[in-house]
């Protein structure tokens, strides 16, 4: 499938979530603005599409052409700050973690006037990302908001965040889009990733990646319990060196280990649908720990594939 999704910076338009809009234009029109807003759903659903597109609306800039609008582009606006993860230059891929210095910058940025006399914005995105000393300073900043300054935080795993940074926050739960949606997004969109993606066009476009099938058919033959010979091992070390490959080796590794524990659940197996679901959170926590710390890939594609015996 040919296609993909613009910048969230750059998006002209929201698709879905017309229920969060109003939510947020109610609490704005209403002159009671809450300065914290937890943006959640699924990844690639258009969290920080949606980030931005509210963050227009505060600092006028929601037509793209008018001289806010392509500052927000530009990401230039003087009243607009991003925090999300750094590119690391000696590996050419984003860090595995939001530090305490990338949330540093927020402290001085809020407490200084707004160089257009309205609103201040912070977007920080992933928020699952913040390392413990860098939630802890976030936290510090919500505890203490001041004057005509928002925050719009988003998050693929909000259940794993700080408690007291979560009860800080307005909730918008955002949920996938309808198919309709999802076509418009992605007019090429075939019916097969239209299925697998659950209304996340991110997610369809990461699916998209698997061309030839050939991760899925890696996925399967462990779920199968077969040995992996050499051919399929020539395909972990070609997973291990591509950018996204380890990401998405374990995305349909986890999605084949929940639907297990959802079967045996159904069918009243519930010891194997404890351990499948077991299986699923130590997949999560391999996924984590070799993106932050930058382990081996070959070596956690390896230990991923394990869990499927």
């Amino acid at each position: 499938m040919n296609g993909n999704l613009p910048e969230p910076r750059l998006a002209s338009h929201v698709y879905g979530h017309q229920a969060a809009i109003r939510q947020f234009e109610e609490s704005l029109s209403s002159g009671r603005l809450h300065h914290a807003w937890l943006i959640s759903g699924p990844s690639g659903v258009g969290k920080a599409t949606l980030a931005f597109h509210l963050a227009r609306k505060l600092l006028g800039g929601s037509d793209l052409n008018s001289p806010a609008g392509r500052r927000i582009s530009a990401g230039t606006h003087g009243d607009l700050l991003t925090i999300t993860r750094k590119l690391d230059p000696r590996k050419g891929q984003l860090k595995g973690e939001i530090t305490v210095s990338d949330v540093q910058p927020v402290q001085s940025f809020l407490h200084h006037t707004a160089t257009e006399g309205g609103w201040r914005v912070v977007i920080v995105d992933g928020l699952e990302t913040l390392n413990r000393s860098a939630a802890n300073a976030l936290l510090k900043i919500l505890e203490e908001p001041p004057p005509k300054a928002v925050l719009l935080l988003t998050s693929s795993a909000p259940g794993g965040l700080l408690p007291t940074l979560r009860s800080r926050c307005r909730s918008l739960a955002l949920s996938g889009l309808k198919d309709e949606e999802m076509k418009a997004v992605l007019p090429e969109l075939s019916d097969d990733l239209l299925r697998r993606a659950h209304g996340s066009p991110g997610r369809a476009l990461f699916l998209a990646q698997d061309r030839d099938g050939v991760c899925a058919g890696l996925v399967a033959r462990a779920m199968a319990g077969e040995e992996l010979d050499h051919e399929n091992w020539m395909i972990i070390n070609q997973l291990a060196r591509e950018a996204d490959g380890f990401a998405l080796l374990c995305d349909l590794l986890g999605e084949a280990l929940a639907d297990q524990a959802r079967d045996a659940a159904f069918a009243g197996d519930l010891a194997r649908a404890a351990i499948m679901a077991e299986r699923t959170v130590q997949l999560g926590q391999i996924r984590v720990q070799s993106e932050r710390f930058n382990l081996d890939k070959a070596e956690a594609i390896r230990e991923a594939l394990a869990l499927a015996r």
